[in-house]
C-alpha cells in the first residue's frame, strides 16, 4: 500500500478513476529494487503509470516531458547523482522518496544544486518514506539484501568486534524495525532477554520510537498513517529474540518445501534460480556439450499450489504436484479444443490476446484458455522446482540427515553410529557433516570427552570438512548460560509412513525411492515457545525475565513487570542474527 501511494505522487490511489494513468519513470538503487521487486511485477508497475524503472547509477538519457519518481537510500553517493540529474535537467519534475529518513544536511546539499541548476520548480515533492525492509510475505518480513552480511550472525558475534561497530550494527537494524512500525502505524510493546544483542536493539528502538512520541508536531504515529486502523485496538508485542537461545534450527536439514528451497536451492527475495540440468538427448560426437540453462522462478503469493503446500513435508508436495499434473491431463484435451476453437496453431499463446471476444462460441474460450495456461505454468515450475529439491535429497539422503537431527534434538535413542553417519562416504557434502556433527554437540548435556571429541574430529576432517565452526561451537557452549539447561525441542521424532502410495507408482514424475517419507509431529521450537509465553502471558522461567519496553509511557521504566496483564491479539517475532523459514514455519503452525 505504501508503495503504491509513493508510485502515485505520495497521494492514495482512487479507487475508480477511469482514464490512463499519469505516465511517469520510476528510479531506484539496489536497496529500491530489493524493496519493490518482491512486492510488484513489471505488469503492475506499468498499470501504475512506470512506463520505465532504471538503476540511479545506470546510464540514463534525458527525458525532458516526463515526472521521474525516486525510491533510493540516502547515500552521499546516491544525492551527488541525483544532484547531477538536476543539473543535467533530465526530468520534468523530480519526486524525491528516501528509503530511510535522511538528514538535515545532505538535504541541504539538495537544495544547493536545485538552486544551481535552476531547478527548484522542479522538484515537486521530497519523502522519507520509512521504508526500509523488505515484505517478502504478508506476515513475513527481512530488513536488507543488499548488505546483509553486515547484520548477520556472524557480525554481530565476532569475538574482535569494536564498540563502533557494533553500534552501527544495531542502528541499522533499529533503523528497519523503526521503518516497520512507522508502515505499520502501530506502537508495540517490546520484549527481549537480558545481556544479549536483542537486549540492545530493545532499548534503542524503544528510545527511537519514545522520542518520535515526544515530538508531537513531527511525530510518525499520529493523524492518518497508513496504518491507522489496521490493527484493533490492542497494540502488537514485539519479541526480540536473540539467534543465541538456539543455534541447532538454523543449523537444522529441513523436511518442509520452503525451507528445502530455501536451504538447497538459490533462493532470494522469493526468486529460485536454477540450473536446468542439459537433456539427455544424445549430442552428435564432437558436438559441444549443450550449455546449462539458467531459469529463475518466481513463487510468490498469488501462486497457489506454493501458498498451500510451502509449508507441506516433501514427499506431500510431490505427491500434490503429481496429482495436479494428472488432473491438468485430464484437461489438456479441453485446451486443444479451446486453441483449436480460437483458430491458434501450435504454442502461438501471444496471439490468445489479441483475438475480441465478440462470438459466444470465443468468449467461453477466452475466459477459460488463460486459467487453464497459468495452471499449466504453476505445474512446470513447481515439477522443476521439486525435483531440483530432489536431487539434493537423494545425491545427500538429507531424509536420513533430517531424520537423524530430529533424533538427536529429541533426545530419542539413535538407530546407528554418529561416528559411521559423518564416515559414510555416499551421505552428504562435508558441510551436511558438520551441520549434524554441530547439532550433536549443541543438543548434548555433557560434552564428549577429549578422545571421543578426537575421534569426530579425525572423521570430520577426513571427510573433508573445515572445523573452524566446532571451535567457534566450543567457546559458545562454554560461554552461553544455556549449557546448564539445554534447550528442550520437545520431543516428537518424524514417524516414517509406508512408502509413498500414488508417488511410487510407476506413472509418476518423482522417483522417489529410498526416500523416506517422513511425516511431522508439530512441536514447538525455542522460538515459537517464547512467543507463546509472551503472548499469553504465561509464566516461565524461560522468559520470566525478559525486560518490557512501553514507548509510549512517559518514564522509560525498566521493568520486566508487565504493566498489560491480557493476552496479545497481535505479535511481531524479529531474531536479532537471523530467523529462518524452519521457525517461520513453525509459528505458523502454532498460530493455526
Amino acid at each position: 500500500v505504501a508503495l503504491k501511494r509513493m508510485l502515485n505522487f505520495n497521494v492514495p490511489p482512487v479507487k475508480n478513476s477511469t482514464g490512463e494513468p499519469v505516465w511517469k519513470v520510476l528510479i531506484y538503487d539496489r536497496f529500491g529494487q530489493d524493496i519493490i521487486s518482491p512486492l510488484l511485477s513489471v505488469k503492475e508497475l506499468r498499470d501504475m503509470g512506470i512506463t520505465l524503472h532504471l538503476l540511479l547509477h545506470s546510464d540514463r538519457d534525458a527525458i525532458p516531458d516526463v515526472p521521474a519518481v525516486y525510491f533510493v537510500m540516502p547515500t552521499e553517493e546516491n544525492i551527488d547523482r541525483m544532484c547531477q540529474d538536476l543539473r543535467n535537467q533530465l526530468y520534468e519534475s523530480y519526486y524525491l522518496n528516501f528509503i530511510s529518513a535522511i538528514s538535515r544536511s545532505k538535504l541541504e546539499d539538495i537544495a544547493n544544486a536545485a538552486i544551481g541548476a535552476n531547478a527548484v520548480t522542479q522538484v515537486a515533492k521530497v519523502f522519507d518514506q520509512y521504508l526500509n525492509f523488505i515484505t517478502l510475505e504478508d506476515d513475513m518480513f527481512v530488513l536488507c539484501n543488499q548488505n546483509k552480511e553486515l547484520v548477520s550472525y556472524r557480525a554481530i558475534n565476532r569475538p574482535d568486534i569494536t564498540d563502533t561497530e557494533m553500534e552501527t550494527i544495531m542502528d541499522t537494524i533499529v533503523d528497519s524495525l523503526f521503518c516497520f512500525f512507522v508502515t505499520l502505524g502501530a506502537i508495540p510493546i517490546i520484549r527481549c532477554s537480558r545481556g544479549t544483542a536483542a537486549e540492545m536493539v530493545a532499548v534503542k528502538l524503544d528510545k527511537k520510537l519514545r522520542e518520535n512520541l515526544r515530538d508531537a508536531r513531527n511525530s510518525l504515529f499520529t493523524g492518518d498513517t497508513l496504518g491507522a486502523g489496521q490493527f484493533s485496538f490492542q497494540r502488537p508485542l514485539l519479541v526480540l529474540v536473540d539467534r543465541n537461545i538456539d543455534l541447532a534450527t538454523p543449523l537444522h536439514h529441513t523436511w518442509t518445501y520452503q525451507a528445502l528451497v530455501h536451504d538447497v536451492l538459490d533462493f532470494h527475495l522469493n526468486r529460485v534460480n536454477l540450473e536446468e540440468s542439459a537433456g539427455t538427448e544424445s549430442t552428435p560426437a564432437g558436438a559441444r556439450p549443450k550449455k546449462k540453462n539458467k531459469k529463475s522462478y518466481d513463487l510468490t503469493s498469488s501462486d497457489k499450489f506454493w501458498q498451500k503446500h510451502k509449508g507441506s513435508p516433501f514427499p506431500e508436495v510431490a505427491e500434490s504436484v503429481q496429482q495436479e499434473l494428472e488432473s491438468y491431463r485430464a484437461q489438456e484435451d479441453e485446451v486443444k479444443r479451446l486453441k483449436s476453437i480460437m483458430g491458434i496453431e501450435g504454442e502461438d499463446e501471444g496471439a490468445i490476446s489479441m483475438l475480441s471476444d465478440n462470438t459466444a462460441k470465443l468468449t467461453s474460450a477466452v475466459s477459460s484458455l488463460p486459467e487453464l495456461l497459468e495452471k499449466k505454468r504453476l505445474i512446470d515450475l513447481h515439477t522443476n522446482v521439486a525435483t531440483a529439491v530432489l536431487e539434493h535429497i537423494k545425491s545427500r539422503k538429507l531424509d536420513v540427515y533430517f531424520e537423524y537431527e530430529e533424533k538427536i534434538m529429541s533426545k530419542s535413542t539413535l538407530d546407528k553410529s554418529l561416528l559411521d553417519m559423518i564416515s559414510d562416504p555416499d551421505a552428504g557434502t562435508p558441510e551436511d557433516k558438520m551441520r549434524l556433527f554441530l547439532i550433536y554437540y549443541i543438543s548434548s548435556a555433557q560434552a564428549p570427552s577429549e578422545i571421543d571429541l578426537e575421534q569426530y574430529k579425525k572423521a570430520l576432517t577426513d571427510a573433508g570438512c573445515n572445523l573452524a565452526p566446532l571451535s567457534y561451537i566450543k567457546q559458545w557452549k562454554a560461554f552461553t548460560k544455556m549449557a546448564s539447561a539445554p534447550t528442550s525441542y520437545g520431543n516428537a521424532t518424524p514417524k516414517p509412513l509406508g512408502l509413498f502410495s500414488r508417488v511410487m507408482n510407476t506413472g509418476s514424475q518423482f522417483v522417489m525411492e529410498g526416500v523416506k517419507n517422513l511425516v511431522l509431529k508439530q512441536q514447538n521450537l525455542p522460538v515459537t515457545r517464547i512467543l507463546d509465553n509472551l503472548m499469553e502471558m504465561k509464566s516461565n522461567p524461560e522468559t520470566d525475565d525478559y525486560r518490557y519496553f512501553d514507548p509510549k509511557m512517559l518514564r522509560g521504566s525498566d521493568s520486566s513487570v508487565p504493566r498489560n496483564k491480557n493476552p496479545f491479539q497481535e505479535a511481531i517475532v524479529f531474531v536479532v542474527g537471523g530467523g529462518n523459514y524452519i521457525e517461520y514455519q513453525n509459528l505458523i503452525d502454532y498460530i493455526k
